[in-house]
């Protein structure tokens, strides 16, 4: 009976599979009809249906074990819009709130951040001030063990992180283990709709230069740096720092906003040009500026990309700001959002978008018709370009800084103790046995509180291997292939001793460094995102340069070629 029931489902299925995709090809066959000049796609389209409608009703009739469709076809999906480019994504149903966070930065969830605390461990890394998570009393180091009474044990971060988000007003249960205490806690957690700040942080740096961190380009986030911004200036900023470092873009349209408060109404910020005409659009600021004249220096690394480098890319070639920082990432491309069947979306990339000079910023090439694969732009077939004031700029795939500042690298101690999480540990240690903090800006790690670290980390294990260590390596295989190791193996060992000697004072050499992040740390859990972020630009050597920039207005007219 069971097989019999087992074969009418199977028999339903693939008759369901062949009216539908007949259903398909009909509708493909007559679109192509109406439109010749596709035809040809149409038609191959309507084959590659019928093809690979077949081997998933084969597949369900005749494969050894018992097959998923969704799970199949949702491999295939998958598959084929990577071969495109990596901004091109299908989102299913359950998948919503991701669609909904591209867009707004709003999420129903509780409103925390959560790391891979170890392989088989996730725990709260940082949480959001004001929301759920924060009112229920939910702290950074608390390890999740239970999601509404199932074990996340060997689950992922990302697994983890969906099993928390959920529609608003839904509540989740939380069982997690507090270090500190030594004990488990349990909380029910009504969800809300979290929106993540577009701003996490502005204000003033000293007496005239003002600073706006946008972390993203969501909904109102023109809005947003217009309000920072004439708040800044009531209290009496008379030159700005946008910080785009790690703003990986958004909507295109708020760029516009944000350029708007800067340059006169009917500007060119950006246009886009796709495969048909209704992508291709002149984006002009709509509105009379705010100020435009106040000096700007915008922020900009290796992680700022679209939006972002429409900002700063439009300061570049309109003249009107410094930009600072690392070559941006180089994204040129613009994705739209398209609604599918069964509540299912697309974020699909459309057209390709120029800043006002009229250069792209992409940095891969994605739709080459000499080759099937994606290949970096090489800098030797960059176009030069003019901004508003006759400076020479390139299309390298990014924007490249007026001012360029140094790479900043971690050492090897302070990397070791970040990735196994001791600097994390011990300021959820801290937070348990201290009930305040000075200010953010005023809280140092001085010499007793670094004593205390340095007891923590006793009996701690933060191996790492030097580079140094690995010259040496390299050196003793190549001197035993080469027979000479015998000869130096004394100094090589007297060498070796020193090396060990000294990595062992890492902690002591590397002091200010460590000192500086382990603050930035400790106030984020006293004074949440905010803390962190005016803790670490007391120590900032970027924002240190772009006050630098704005405080020789020589040298700022300078580069900007301004008469």
């Amino acid at each position: 009976m069971i097989q019999y029931l087992k074969y009418k489902k199977m028999k339903y299925f693939n008759t369901l599979i062949s009216k539908k995709m007949k259903l398909i090809v009909v509708a493909l066959l007559t679109v192509a009809t109406l439109v010749p000049a596709q035809a040809q796609n149409d038609f191959e389209i309507a084959k590659n249906v019928d093809i690979f409608i077949t081997i998933l009703r084969e597949l369900n009739a005749k494969y050894a074990d018992e097959i998923t469709p969704g799970d199949l076809t949702r491999t295939a999906i998958d598959a084929m819009l990577e071969s495109l480019d990596p901004y091109t994504v299908y989102y299913t149903e359950n998948e919503i709130e991701d669609v909904k966070m591209l867009t707004s930065g709003q999420y129903g969830g509780i409103g925390a951040l959560i790391q891979q605390y170890d392989k088989d461990k996730v725990a709260i890394s940082e949480i959001y001030e004001n929301c759920p998570a924060h009112k229920s009393g939910l702290l950074a180091g608390d390890i999740i063990l239970k999601i509404d009474g199932k074990s996340v044990a060997g689950k992922s971060s990302t697994d983890v992180s969906s099993a928390m988000r959920g529609q608003p007003g839904t509540t989740v249960n939380l069982e997690v283990f507090r270090p500190s205490k030594n004990k488990n806690f349990t909380f029910a957690i009504r969800r809300e709709e979290v929106k993540l700040p577009n701003i996490p942080y502005y204000g003033m740096l000293d007496e005239t230069v003002g600073y706006i961190k946008l972390d993203q380009f969501t909904e109102n986030a023109g809005g947003e740096v217009k309000e920072a911004f004439n708040n800044l200036k009531g209290q009496g900023m008379k030159a700005l720092i946008l910080d785009l470092r790690n703003n990986g873009g958004g909507l295109l349209q708020e760029a516009v906003k944000i350029m708007n408060i800067f340059v006169d109404q009917g500007t060119v910020i950006v246009s886009t040009k796709g495969k048909i005409e209704d992508q291709n659009h002149i984006f002009r600021t709509p509105a009379q500026p705010i100020d435009r004249d106040i000096p700007v220096v915008v922020l900009v690394n290796e992680n700022s990309a679209s939006a972002s480098e429409i900002v700063s890319g439009a300061f570049q070639d309109l003249d009107r700001g410094v930009i600072v920082g690392h070559k941006s990432f180089g994204k040129g491309l613009v994705q739209n959002i398209v609604p599918l069947s069964f509540n299912s979306s697309m974020k699909l990339t459309v057209s390709k978008y120029y800043i006002p000079s009229g250069r792209c910023v992409q940095k891969i090439e994605y739709f080459s018709k000499d080759s099937t694969k994606s290949h970096v732009i090489p800098d030797s077939l960059a176009v030069a370009y003019k901004t508003q004031n006759g400076r020479t700029v390139y299309d390298k795939g990014g924007i490249e800084p007026d001012v360029k500042t140094e790479d900043i690298f971690a050492s090897n101690v302070l990397t070791a103790l970040i990735l196994n999480n001791l600097i994390f540990d011990f300021a959820n240690q801290y937070h348990a046995n201290h009930t305040m903090i000075p200010e953010a800006n005023q809280f140092t790690v001085d010499d007793d509180l670094y004593q205390e670290f340095v007891n923590f980390l006793k009996n701690k294990d933060y191996n790492y291997t030097t580079e140094t260590e690995m010259v040496m390596e390299d050196l003793k295989e190549a001197a035993q292939d080469e027979k000479y190791f015998d000869k130096i193996k004394t100094i090589y060992e007297q060498l070796e001793q020193k090396l060990k000697d000294e990595k062992s004072a890492d902690l002591q050499t590397y002091k200010q460094e460590i000192s500086e992040f382990l603050a930035g740390e400790i106030a984020a859990r006293y004074y949440y995102q905010k803390g962190r972020i005016i803790s670490e630009l007391t120590v900032d050597p970027e924002v240190a340069t772009a006050i630098s920039v704005l405080k020789d207005q020589n040298r700022y007219r300078s580069i900007l070629k301004i008469k």
